[in-house]
């Protein structure tokens, strides 16, 4: 299964440190894993991304719940290796020159994956053109364009200048960087000894070619008027055959990458089901999502896992033996990263939450489809569950997009509900959901909720980290929860799954599935009879710790896509 050139994977975003503020949630969190497995199984990969020196944001949320954004401050020569290499691309008629900066990411075995930051915040450069590189998912539609076009274009001019001439494939994580194929469409050609891009150089470029998209919404396939983009990219040999990436007169970036790629997956089986409704005319494999490991275990499990299963960091797979730990053991290191959540709670809100009460969390990005407010449709019947079945508390966190109003209204209509719960129920969201704070989420609470409006869902991985935490998830059949759940084993379906690729958004059903699982099943499990809770908590570390990994995930894409 050996690698002999270069995997090139390219990410608007990597989330790959804590206190580099350089993703905005999932995709980039996804990206960072990915490529710490590469190095822990020493695949030859080089990634490549954009250096947002101002961040995403950090939110800050009022007394109702307004959010804020302030840029997010952070000194890139304390994590960062500047290259001496230059590349430069030509954004409406003006040369941009770039740079990279170096940060190299060690593997289980010292393997090294570098990842490139690419930079415009150069004093060669203009005072638009320095800041193009700054905002992650920031400005307008130019912005978003210039943005595409250093990441595909200057990104792989990069990669040439730093000498990585060996590339085998070009593995694109979204369609954000899709304008790399216009470099390798032009490179074919003038190969071939000809001016005009041919049928040959369609099949050399995708025979190089990887595509992984991640979403069903459409928010999340960029698309750009061709008029933008003949302006602000100029007349490009691409351009003359607009069947690649033309759609109602746009630049669709999602387009443009499938027609350019030899293999193409969805993130799980069912959104690979969503995505062959979507584009028809395509192959769409998939290849279910992962979280690295040994990133998202919380210490506790760590010290119970290297004593239990020494090899668990370097062969994910051996965490099926999880089976053999006593409940006791589990339980214990269980205790320890929820009082760490919960002290980190009451420190941020001074709500006073209990570590000796079920605890409940929800960590998303808040968006309409993601549904975070489901659990307060019936506020009556949650405090009638609270005082007849068992208390519980709740743990929410989460952004939304600068951009997205009703996103923002769901902040506000959680803080009005926690509002009206209060005190029987306590609620806490917490403001600036990163990589830390997800981190002690996901290890910390005794119930993960996911309640999407299905089948928006493609993959999800915040209950990947619960699971190998021994926290067992409450979801709906959506995502990747369709393959990790087994009933009353792994975790908690919410309703059932649904047929076909239709959207479908029953809250009235969905929440009152939550109400009865939590009623009838969960908080009985919980209180009285600990160590049924506990074997939930084992089968999810044994049976979807060991599979829903990133170390699984690598190795399939290296003998589906990467291989020959």
């Amino acid at each position: 299964m050996k690698i002999n050139q270069t995997i090139a994977y390219f990410s608007m975003e990597i989330g790959i440190d804590p206190e580099m503020p350089t993703y905005s949630g999932g995709l980039g969190i996804l990206a960072g894993d990915t490529v710490r497995s590469a190095a822990d199984l020493g695949v030859p990969m080089v990634a490549v991304t954009l250096l947002h020196r101002k961040g995403y944001f950090r939110q800050c949320l009022g007394e109702d719940g307004t959010q804020t954004e302030q840029p997010v401050s952070w000194t890139v020569e304390d994590k960062l290796t500047e290259m001496e290499s230059r590349t430069m691309v030509v954004l409406e008629g003006i040369t941009v020159n770039l740079r990279a900066w170096r940060y190299d990411v060690v593997g289980a075995t010292g393997h090294i994956v570098p990842i490139y930051f690419i930079d415009s915040d150069l004093p060669e450069n203009g005072d638009e053109q320095r800041t193009l590189t700054n905002h992650l998912y920031g400005g307008d539609l130019k912005y978003r364009i210039c943005q595409e076009f250093i990441l595909g274009i200057g990104g792989l001019r990069m990669l040439r200048a730093l000498g990585h001439a060996d590339v085998r494939r070009f593995h694109m994580n979204e369609g954000h960087a899709s304008f790399l194929t216009f470099v390798l469409l032009a490179e074919s050609a003038k190969a071939a000894g000809r001016e005009e891009i041919a049928d040959e150089d369609f099949g050399n470029v995708r025979d190089r070619c990887i595509f992984t998209t991640h979403t069903p919404v459409p928010a999340g396939h960029d698309k750009f008027p061709i008029e933008l983009a003949e302006r602000v990219i100029g007349h490009h040999k691409a351009f003359k055959v607009k069947d690649l990436f033309l759609e109602n007169g746009e630049v669709n970036m999602t387009y443009l990458a499938l027609n350019l790629s030899r293999y193409v997956n969805g993130v799980a089986k069912k959104h690979g089901e969503v995505s062959r409704s979507m584009f028809e005319n395509h192959e769409i494999d998939s290849i279910t999502n992962g979280v690295h490991a040994a990133t998202w275990t919380c210490p506790s499990f760590q010290e119970l896992f290297d004593r239990h299963i020494p090899f668990w960091r370097e062969d994910n797979f051996s965490l099926r033996h999880a089976m053999g730990i006593p409940s006791e053991e589990i339980w214990h290191a269980h205790l320890e990263a929820k009082r760490a959540l919960i002290d980190y709670v009451n420190a941020e809100t001074g709500l006073g939450m209990d570590p000796n009460i079920l605890t409940i969390g929800f960590a998303r990005r808040v968006t309409a489809y993601k549904r975070a407010d489901l659990l307060f449709e019936d506020i009556k019947r949650l405090k009638k569950i609270a005082r007849g079945a068992g208390a519980f508390q709740i743990v929410f966190a989460g952004k939304a997009h600068p951009k997205d109003e009703p996103g923002k209204d769901l902040i506000r209509s959680i803080y009005k509900a926690a509002a009206q719960m209060n005190p029987e129920i306590k609620v806490a969201f917490i403001e600036n959901y990163n990589f830390t704070l997800g981190a002690l989420i996901t290890s910390g609470v005794d119930i993960w909720l996911n309640n999407p409006k299905p089948p928006l869902e493609a993959s999800g991985t915040s209950g990947m980290k619960s699971a190998i935490n021994g926290v067992p998830s409450l979801s709906i059949l959506d995502g990747w929860w369709i393959e990790g759940c087994l009933e009353g084993q792994t975790g908690w379906a919410i309703g059932g799954e649904v047929d076909g690729v239709e959207t479908a958004d029953d809250r009235d059903a969905d929440s009152a599935s939550i109400y009865d699982k939590l009623e009838n099943v969960i908080i009985p499990l919980y209180y009285g009879d600990r160590d049924g809770f506990i074997d939930v908590m084992r089968v999810a570390i044994a049976v979807n710790g060991s599979y829903f990994n990133t170390q699984r995930m690598m190795q399939e894409y290296v003998v589906r896509a990467y291989l020959d």
